[in-house]
């Protein structure tokens, strides 16, 4: 029997119950899984019978009432997520259907490995049109009182983000003494730009390649459970800006568009404006996800986190170079110079 000691006896026998209680067999084999940047421990569980589903242990019951809500929503909707099995009673606990391994980062991987670039344009077309789905038609009814970390992605949400990134990132990165105020300017620049947009969607919060997942030809979404009310485009950036993704900026320029079109079918939008607003949340996501990096790196101790660092620099500095106007954010573009030199 496959089964990690590092898990402890009392966490095997809670995920085993489940398993046993909806397959009416045991599991004989348990693998960990990698988590990420989560604390959840993951397993993938088989019986002798072949029957499969992932067992999930996490302490913060507050973020698997999320996710099993929200995943019963989508679920009503038609909207291709995981079905939730079965769940202790202190919501400590879940068990749900295998996916299997295939992430869209792994997939896109592969397709460039073999140049076919044509089969990833498709799967990340397919992706964007998925998004819509859960944002609005199936986002506007969504219980957002499910929500255990923000309820939505407004100025409080934005500035926690970016103190994240000043603690968790600058901190560490930036060596030279920071000025506060003209930094602020900055922050306070860009918060103003993205509370332009409106917010009454659901925000997917990390739709990003890694939770895409490929399963008998079909994309499935996971990890929607930090979900909140928000703006559409938050999610098209953190799928785009993906820095583990590397998409290129000739196709990202291009899935720009296929969103703004897409969505336009779902809500009324001025096409042009959201062209114009992306670029901001492209800003916020990637100073997020720095603030991540560095705490998942250098604090947790996974290392892997690293190395998105440089590829995330690359494209904010991109992004000020090339879509933002010159007098906008001089701290901010001054900082990031100075980082990658």
């Amino acid at each position: 029997m496959a089964v990690s000691v590092k898990l402890g006896k009392t966490l095997y026998t809670e995920v085993q119950r489940l398993f046993n209680r909806h397959f009416g067999n045991n599991a004989n084999e348990i693998e960990p899984l990698t988590s990420h940047g989560s604390d959840r421990i993951i397993l993938r569980m088989r019986s002798s019978g072949s029957e499969s589903a992932i067992g999930i242990i996490n302490h913060n019951a507050a973020e698997n009432r999320a996710f099993i809500a929200f995943n019963g929503h989508f679920r009503k909707f038609g909207l291709n997520v995981p079905e939730i099995f079965d769940k202790t009673s202190d919501d400590f606990s879940y068990l749900m259907e295998d996916l299997g391994d295939t992430t869209l980062l792994k997939k896109i991987s592969e397709c460039r490995n073999s140049s076919s670039a044509d089969e990833e344009k498709k799967l990340y077309f397919s992706a964007i049109e998925a998004l819509p789905e859960f944002q609005v038609k199936a986002g506007r009814s969504v219980d957002f009182s499910y929500c255990y970390q923000f309820n939505e992605f407004g100025e409080e949400n934005i500035r926690h983000d970016i103190n994240y990134f000043s603690e968790r990132f600058l901190s560490q990165y930036y060596k030279e003494k920071i000025n506060k105020i003209e930094l602020g300017k900055d922050y306070d620049c860009l918060i103003k730009k993205l509370l332009v947009a409106e917010r009454k969607n659901f925000l997917y919060r990390d739709f990003q390649s890694r939770n895409i997942m490929i399963k008998e030809g079909k994309l499935f979404f996971i990890d929607f459970q930090s979900g909140r009310r928000g703006a559409l485009l938050y999610d098209i950036a953190s799928l785009l800006y993906d820095a583990r993704a590397n998409i290129p900026q000739y196709d990202r320029e291009k899935y720009i568009e296929h969103y703004i079109d897409t969505v336009g079918y779902h809500v009324n939008i001025d096409k042009s404006l959201y062209r114009d607003q992306f670029w901001y949340f492209a800003i916020i996501r990637i100073i997020q996800a720095l603030g991540a990096y560095g705490y998942l790196g250098l604090v947790k101790g996974k290392s892997r986190f690293l190395d998105s660092i440089p590829l995330a620099l690359r494209n904010i500095c991109y992004i000020f170079d090339n879509k933002i106007e010159t007098g906008n954010f001089p701290y901010l573009r001054k900082i990031f110079s100075e980082i990658t030199t």
